[in-house]
Formats: C-alpha cells, sequence, structure tokens
C-alpha cells in the first residue's frame, strides 16, 4: 500500500473510532460504523448495495464459495443484497476492529455512471475484494471526516458521495458496481427482489428467468458476476440466515423454521445448516439464545443490520 492510501485509511480509523457509537449521525451520510474489542464466530449478515471496509483488524468473509480474510488493504462492494457470513478473526492491539459501511444509492450509481466514459476491463474472473486507489482512500476518508462537522453535510456530503461512486468506477471493481444497474434491464436486482420477498416458493432457475421475462443463461452469468453466488447459492444463504434468525430471536424450532423459510425436508435442512455454521441447528440456536438472554453476542446471530447491537456489527 503507499503512504498517500495509508495515511488517508489512518485517518478514516481514527475518525470511525471516535464516532463509531454515533449511529444516528453516521446515518446521515449513509454510513454503520463498527467497533468491535475481541474476535467474533462467524454468522450470518444481509448487507445491503454498499461498499464495506476494514480500517483496522482482520475479518473473514464467506459469500457462496468465496471464502477470504482481508484488512484495510481491501474492500468490498455489494452492488445489490447480499447474505453472506463473516467474523471478527484479528484485531489490532491499539484501536480493536474498526470498520465502515457506506450505503451505494444505485440512483447515484447510474447518474454518475452516465456521464463517465466506459472502460473496457479485462474478461475473466474478478476478485470479490478491490484495491484502494489513493484518490478513493482519500474521497472516503473526507466522507467520515464530515462526521466531525456536522453542519457541513448537506453540502458537502452529496458532493464527495458523487466522488467516491466516481472513483470506484475507476477501480476493478467497476464491472461488479455496474453489473446491477444491467443498463435499464435490471435483470439482478429483480431476482434478488424475488428470492428474498418470496424465499419460501419453490425456486428454480427456469421459474425465476421466467418470473423476471430472461433467459436462463443470462440471469445465471449476470446474478454471477454481481454477487459471486448462483441464484440458488444465494437462495440458500438467505434461508439458513432467516432460519436462524428464527430460531434464535423468535424462539421457533429447527423444523418450524426450516418450513417457514422454504426448505421441504428437514434432514436437508439440517444438513446445509450444519455445513455452513458448523453444528446443528438445534445445538446452535440452544447456545445463541443463551448468549443472547446474557446479552453476549458479538454481533451476529440476526437475519438483517437491525438484530445485533450497531457497535458490534461488523
Amino acid at each position: 500500500m503507499d503512504a498517500a492510501t495509508a495515511q488517508s485509511l489512518d485517518r478514516a480509523a481514527e475518525i470511525v473510532s471516535r464516532h463509531a457509537r454515533d449511529q444516528a449521525r453516521a446515518q446521515t451520510l449513509g454510513l454503520r460504523l463498527s467497533h468491535v474489542t475481541a474476535a467474533t464466530e462467524p454468522g450470518y449478515q444481509h448487507y445491503t448495495p454498499s461498499l464495506s471496509t476494514v480500517l483496522a483488524g482482520r475479518k473473514r468473509t464467506l459469500i457462496g464459495g468465496d471464502d477470504q480474510v482481508w484488512g484495510r488493504e481491501k474492500f468490498i462492494i455489494t452492488p445489490v443484497g447480499l447474505p453472506l457470513v463473516s467474523s471478527v478473526v484479528e484485531t489490532d492491539p491499539q484501536r480493536g476492529f474498526l470498520a465502515a459501511r457506506w450505503q451505494l444509492d444505485p440512483n447515484l450509481v447510474a447518474e454518475v455512471a452516465a456521464v463517465m466514459p466506459r472502460k473496457a476491463h479485462p474478461a475473466g474472473r474478478m476478485d470479490r475484494l478491490g484495491m484502494w486507489s489513493p484518490a478513493l482512500a482519500d474521497a472516503f476518508a473526507r466522507l467520515l471526516a464530515l462526521l466531525d462537522e456536522p453542519e457541513h453535510i448537506p453540502v458537502l456530503g452529496p458532493l464527495i458521495s458523487r466522488e467516491i461512486v466516481l472513483r470506484l468506477l475507476q477501480t476493478d471493481q467497476a464491472p461488479r458496481v455496474l453489473a446491477a444497474l444491467d443498463d435499464g434491464d435490471p435483470v439482478v436486482p429483480r431476482a434478488v427482489s424475488l428470492l428474498t420477498d418470496r424465499m419460501a416458493e419453490p425456486w428454480s432457475m427456469r421459474t425465476l428467468a421466467a418470473e423476471i421475462r430472461t433467459s436462463e443463461p443470462t440471469l445465471y452469468r449476470r446474478f454471477k458476476e454481481a454477487t459471486s453466488m448462483t441464484p440458488t447459492q444465494y437462495l440458500k444463504r438467505l434461508r439458513l440466515g432467516e432460519a436462524r434468525h428464527r430460531m434464535v430471536v423468535l424462539g421457533e424450532s429447527a423444523a418450524q423454521a426450516a418450513i417457514a423459510v422454504g426448505y421441504r425436508s428437514v434432514p436437508h435442512f439440517t444438513r446445509d445448516y450444519r455445513h455452513l455454521y458448523g453444528a446443528s441447528p438445534a445445538a446452535d440456536g440452544t447456545r445463541l439464545r443463551e448468549q443472547l438472554r446474557r446479552g453476549g453476542f458479538g454481533g451476529l446471530p440476526g437475519s438483517g443490520d437491525a438484530q445485533p447491537p450497531p457497535p458490534s456489527e461488523h
């Protein structure tokens, strides 16, 4: 990492450490800040379209079959709602674990992309993790700096937000950002919306493609480009995350949760659950409910952003 980028990310980390518990102010900039003092166990989160960063420490992120450990040298773009499993695996001795997630506004992305020339990008598999450029790191640090001057947010916030989108579209992650826009034919956002809102239905590639009026190959290709998962993998992750939430927060049994999210076979659900979370649904649910009762969560049992305490989310 070059010196200018490192300096910008150091500045960003200092700001996050000061404001991590002021989520209301952060939300005015589309930010969600995290400060964790110890490693956490793997658990489910559902990210909205966003730029996710780690500013101190390291985390593990599992998206589909893509399992990576990363820190402040990288970032992740999620252009559509994305179910993933993550955990804090390393904390900085002085700062702990610091992270910031910035909401990506698809309308803003479309607006900036419309006036930028489209660059050709090499064909083939794109790395899920993006590399910071000095200009992107500087713009992101300046956005965070507005937390120290909230009176300037209404004027400078929109300007810096546009600059961040512009800088993102100049990185190797530009195809992932643009994939969700689909040039006026939003195949991926429509598929994500259907799978999320109607996850209990017996979806197949054929029925999903028919519902959004596209071909199966087009759906598969665009969905994989945007999410690193097939629609089938995406639906499985959604169902398992929601089932975990229902068992832990709502107190449902494994069988009740499995049926509610669309599994037709409880043994099938148990196998998938154990493969992802490393324990049976009954054992995992009992343990996490006890943690919830004691108030001891490090941040990950819920099915969405609202479940874990905001300062512990990562």
